[in-house]
């Protein structure tokens, strides 16, 4: 349930207060953080797709079919454009195009600049994007441990996913792929901030996050019908959009949307910068990847910035 009590609630006596719950951290940054580890298995799975599969069409197929699950197991969700003001449907319609917008700027983002850049840009630029969107809004205000902690995480990533790079072995950046990766994590933060801020509101997780994912679903359905449809009529292709659908979107979402009632966009853009992570971690483990030192020590800086996340205050 999300938490309703009002700033005006007198306080309980310090007899019958009740202790510092975990809750705090295991209600908003754990579910946040498993989200991300589920996210950071996309690169692996999308590897396994048929050859030739357009990279959009592999995000789009995902974000289609899990967005519509969403929304059709959700009962809250076909009730919510109806318990929500004027201002909130409109916010909702915004929150449903942000959505839509990132596997389309992303992807092919990830097809100009490589995977390093596009990551490191699209994903180290969220937090920030969500940070100033939320001191602009009033949904958050800076704190000096989100900022050290969120500079940690971004030099982090950047070394993680540049390492290669800087060993002599980078890929010529194209200033039309830092665009889209950077509009990517645009899209994040504003959808971030819209359906957390709904959360808060009262309206229920599920409820938003089955809107937004199933109005994007459908938003996005177009780029998979009109491109290459053979990919997803092959065992492989079914598999893999399958289990982007299933557990990168339907269930990694689910327990976002839960995570936004206790934490705000700002932190939660920040702690899914434990994707880059999980990608390179994979890399390594199953598709026999190597990684320089310098990126073996931007996991550890990176690591350093979601435990001051995730900590309780």
């Amino acid at each position: 349930m999300p938490n309703r009590t009002s700033p005006l609630t007198p306080a309980r006596p310090a007899a019958t207060a009740p202790r510092p719950s975990r809750s705090r951290c295991f209600g908003g940054p754990a579910p946040i953080l498993t989200s991300a580890v589920l996210w950071g298995t996309t690169g692996t799975a999308s590897s396994l797709a048929p050859a030739g599969a357009p990279a959009a069409a592999i995000g789009c197929a995902g974000l289609a079919l899990g967005g519509i699950l969403l929304f059709l197991t959700s009962r809250s969700a076909r009730k919510l454009p109806a318990a929500c003001t004027r201002r909130e449907r409109w916010l909702l319609v915004l929150g449903a195009l942000a959505v839509a917008g990132y596997p389309v700027t992303f992807y092919p983002a990830v097809a100009s600049t490589g995977v390093a850049v596009a990551t490191v840009i699209a994903l180290g630029s969220a937090p920030v994007f969500a940070g100033l969107l939320g001191l602009l809004t009033g949904q958050s205000r800076s704190t000096a441990r989100w900022t050290a902690a969120t500079a940690a995480a971004v030099l982090g990533c950047t070394l993680l996913v540049m390492g290669p790079g800087l060993t002599g072995h980078g890929t010529p950046i194209d200033p039309t792929g830092v665009v889209l990766a950077a509009a990517g994590g645009l899209s994040y933060a504003v959808y971030a901030l819209i359906g957390g801020g709904l959360i808060r509101r009262g309206h229920s997780s599920d409820g938003v996050m089955g809107v937004l994912f199933g109005a994007a679903g459908l938003l996005v359905l177009p780029v998979v019908l009109f491109t290459d449809t053979r990919w997803p009529a092959t065992a492989r292709g079914a598999a893999v959009a399958g289990y982007l659908a299933l557990f990168t979107v339907y269930l990694a979402y689910r327990m976002f949307g839960y995570g936004l009632r206790r934490a705000s966009a700002s932190v939660a853009t920040s702690l899914t910068l434990a994707e880059p992570a999980v990608a390179a971690v994979l890399g390594v483990t199953v598709l026999g990847e190597r990684l320089p030192a310098a990126s073996w020590g931007g996991l550890a800086v990176l690591g350093i910035g979601l435990v001051l996340l995730t900590l309780p205050a």
